[in-house]
């Protein structure tokens, strides 16, 4: 069975009709408008019905929805801010009047649960298919459950308990209740257990889901159980266990620089992935990540329109975490952008003429002064001006780059991206911190103070890290430094508690209203979904 890395499938089953269209996993034979029976008498249908789960997990993963990308997982936190000046109101990353009517929230709830629609299509139906492989079941459906886990755990950590749907809805309902968060986690650990059990160490297609891939969400769901009031007394330790297994199947690359390298993107260290490509049709709206963190750059002079930002920007703050020995900043984001057109510029009343490759933007560290400023030809932006307007953008900062790919044309955030890196999802390099988070509140600071200097130490920091120096607070500036872009930096400070102090503290805008309060641990549960169910889900306290 090949993975899927192309468009897939529609599914109708609940109209007794399997609808299939484009491709399978790469170049399997179209179907359309088969009836259920004759679906079922193709034992490849269970391989289409897995196809796409994968599909619409990468679809949705990499743009909830035209024109709206990444906006519950970094913006509003510590490390990432909107990208417009210091002033007004917006409701995700201000929560300020942020509501049950929110279409980002309802797009997002919408998406998780149609990826666990797909995973209860191929569950339920791969008894019924005939002539199927017991080994290529069992690993269908291990990997079916994985994606249901994933989502319902995305679900809970931000809408706290929802309806579990676990069969596949063949009928019209409205009488949905929202299990207990509890319930919702037994159910996630239970679909992982099951998804480990099923899956191989070593798929037979880069891309499926592994055991490590199994481990690696596991070791994140038992860590943020480990925080709540139903939490297992091993859950901590089964996180550091679990994170530590990946650890060793997993070798860190041997440099951020090499890690990040669009040359080098199937390397050791990645765990799970999603695939793209340069096919048209396979790669499907196209990986978005080199498109974070742009500023409007090419109505500077001397620089083209070469890609266009999704809007959010890193705060001043996160620019602060690195220091000047940390390679991971010059991995991550540019503080040089390079002419890509000649142009000129006035210096002292002189015409200078710059050429392709020549200097045309520098954000320095440190604060320039204006004498120095004014003395070269290319324009000099400060820490402090990256929020103030010099009458050409709005905002300007240093862009973000380990994500480039270079090549990809112009794109607007409305339409497809094209981008054709893969997206990692998981990688060991967060498996270090995990782990290390997961013996801090083992009560074991020794260990987590090892595996930080371990992986700092791949980013050029020689200096070991304390045992009396770990705190959550410098694990959580540790994966802003490594994971930012990566791993969901809300989630990241909801389960350590961290959500309203360092939001309040590092995000301008957020800090500007002064709107964050504690029912914002939570998001407000769509509107449509209580008026559809007739007032059986219930609201959030608060909203």
């Amino acid at each position: 069975m090949k993975y899927i890395n192309s468009k897939i499938l529609g599914i109708l089953l609940a109209a007794g009709v399997l609808v299939t269209g484009c491709e399978s996993y790469l170049e399997e034979e179209n179907y359309t408008s088969l009836t259920i029976e004759t679906a079922k008498s193709n034992s490849e249908t269970f391989d289409q019905l897995v196809a796409y789960v994968y599909e619409i997990s990468r679809e949705t993963t990499t743009h909830y929805t035209s024109d709206m990308y990444y906006s519950l997982e970094d913006l509003g936190t510590d490390i990432v801010t909107r990208g417009s000046a210091v002033s007004g109101t917006s409701d995700i990353n201000d929560y300020v009047n942020f509501n049950s009517q929110n279409w980002n929230v309802s797009v997002y709830w919408t998406n998780e649960y149609g990826i666990i629609a797909a995973a209860n299509v191929a569950i339920d139906n791969a008894e019924e298919i005939l002539n199927l492989d017991e080994d290529v079941k069992a690993v269908g459906l291990g990997e079916a459950k994985f994606f249901r886990a994933m989502s319902y755990f995305n679900l809970v950590e931000n809408f706290g308990g929802v309806p579990l749907v676990l069969n596949q809805v063949t009928t019209a309902e409205t009488n949905y209740v929202r299990a207990s968060e509890q319930e919702v986690y037994t159910q996630i650990v239970a679909d992982l257990e099951d998804a480990l059990a099923a899956v191989p160490s070593s798929p037979d297609a880069y891309g499926r889901v592994s055991k490590d891939a199994v481990r690696h969400l596991l070791s994140k769901v038992l860590l943020t159980r480990g925080y709540k009031s139903f939490g297992a007394s091993t859950d901590f330790t089964q996180a550091a266990s679990l994170a530590e297994t990946v650890i060793s199947n997993h070798d860190l690359v041997g440099s951020f620089e090499d890690l990040v390298s669009i040359d080098n993107q199937r390397n050791s260290e990645v765990v799970f992935a999603y695939l793209f490509g340069s096919n048209s049709v396979s790669r499907g709206w196209g990986n978005s990540k080199h498109m974070m963190y742009k500023f409007r750059f090419f109505d500077y002079p001397g620089l083209s329109r070469t890609v266009k930002g999704l809007g959010p920007m890193p705060t001043p703050f996160y620019y602060s975490l690195f220091s000047d020995d940390d390679e991971r900043a010059d991995a991550t984001f540019a503080r040089v952008l390079y002419a890509t057109e000649d142009y000129e510029a006035t210096v002292g009343g002189e015409t200078r003429y710059m050429t392709v490759g020549d200097t045309a933007m520098y954000f320095p560290k440190v604060a320039w002064t204006d004498a120095e400023k004014s003395a070269v030809p290319y324009k000099v932006i400060n820490p402090d001006e990256y929020l103030t307007s010099d009458g050409v953008t709005t905002v300007h900062y240093p862009m973000f780059k380990k994500f480039d790919d270079p090549g990809v044309t112009f794109t607007q955030p409305d339409q497809e991206s094209q981008g054709e890196r893969d997206m990692v999802v998981m990688r060991s390099g967060e498996a270090y911190l995990v782990a290390a988070e997961a013996y801090l509140e083992s009560s074991n600071s020794t260990k987590a103070a090892q595996l930080l200097t371990e992986l700092r130490s791949r980013a050029g920091l020689t200096a070991a890290v304390a045992a009396g120096d770990v705190t959550l607070d410098l694990i959580l500036d540790e994966r802003a430094r490594e994971l930012t872009g990566e791993a969901n930096r809300w989630l990241d400070l909801k389960r350590t508690g961290k959500l309203i102090e360092r939001t309040l503290a590092h995000n301008p805008h957020a800090a500007l209203n002064n709107a964050l309060e504690a029912k914002h641990l939570l998001r407000p549960i769509p509107q449509t979904e209580i008026d559809n169910s007739g007032g059986t889900i219930t609201q959030n306290t608060g909203y």
